[in-house]
């Protein structure tokens, strides 16, 4: 399963996006970011094919969106945007257990196993105290949360969610992007998500699609965010405990990016490892080696191949 963009031209009428290109694979949680109005949500409507691209292509499991009917797209993408029609007399339980309707109709029944599925979701966002209340009852975090758990419950491998994390206190955006990472990595989703704060790329995503100047800059996070110096800002996270980090010497925002790279990728001992970034370059010394790389991503092929 990919999700490949290819020579599109994105906007309505005007161009927004000029020849995208970019790809995900199973797996991925990529950041889709850039300041307000160059297209973020056209981007993920051409996605969804509410938007039709003004040139090019994309191609889910290279099967192109345009000759995909409105059903196969939900079997393929589950998308949460920023602002959602409230259905006043649903509870959180009743949202969260439509994303299960794109398999049956309406007047059916959920089978015993849906329901314990929506009752596992429900708990994983801690709204448990929450699943009979009405949605219209909610605070806007807690109903963000029940949009988002009913993309969840859709089962369709691709997740797409436009600023999810925009009403939510630092505990319930943590809950969240600490799903959606787990949904990539345990499920085998794709998670597509929009942000202003380029920061959470950095903890909790792979990938960068960033819009700047009509353009699509897509690839591995560090990579990108060293590209743009204007998304940068050098400050250290903690949020894997088995995680027992190198030796590192770089200017600070290299560091950083290393430091961030290395605890999402790997849950292990690298202190036998040493890090030092020299005139473009990292050098990788460990007991029996001296290897040296330029991006982030041999970086990170090479540490799985040798340690």
């Amino acid at each position: 399963m990919h999700l490949k963009i290819r020579q599109a031209h994105i906007g309505y009428g005007k161009t927004l996006i000029s020849n995208a290109h970019a790809d995900l694979k199973l797996g991925d949680v990529c950041l889709l970011i850039g300041n307000n109005g160059v297209g973020k949500t056209t981007l993920i409507k051409s996605i969804l094919h509410q938007i039709s691209l003004l040139n090019g292509e994309i191609l889910i499991n290279d099967k192109n969106i345009k000759n995909l009917s409105v059903k196969e797209i939900a079997e393929n993408i589950a998308v949460v945007f920023s602002k959602s029609n409230v259905p006043q007399h649903y509870t959180v339980e009743d949202l969260i257990s439509l994303g299960k309707y794109i398999y049956y109709p309406f007047y059916f029944e959920l089978k015993k196993e849906d329901r314990e599925e929506v009752s596992h979701i429900i708990e994983e966002l801690d709204l448990g105290q929450y699943k009979y209340t009405l949605l219209k009852n909610l605070s806007d975090g807690n109903l963000q949360k029940a949009f988002i758990g009913r993309a969840i419950t859709q089962n369709s491998p691709i997740i797409i969610l436009d600023e999810p994390t925009t009403h939510l206190d630092e505990k319930n955006k943590l809950i969240i992007l600490k799903t959606l990472r787990s949904l990539a990595k345990e499920q085998n989703k794709i998670i597509l998500f929009s942000s202003h704060d380029w920061r959470l790329a950095k903890e909790f995503a792979d990938k960068i699609w960033y819009v700047k100047n009509e353009q699509l800059f897509s690839g591995i996070v560090e990579d990108i965010l060293l590209q743009h110096n204007e998304l940068t800002n050098a400050s250290l996270f903690q949020i894997n405990k088995n995680f027992v980090p190198p030796i590192i010497i770089a200017p600070p925002v290299h560091k950083e990016m290393l430091y961030s790279l290395l605890q999402k990728n790997f849950e292990k001992d690298l202190s036998s490892l040493h890090f030092e970034y020299k005139q473009g370059f990292w050098e990788i010394l460990s007991s029996n080696s001296k290897l040296q790389y330029e991006s982030f991503e041999e970086i990170v092929d090479s540490i799985r191949n040798i340690h």
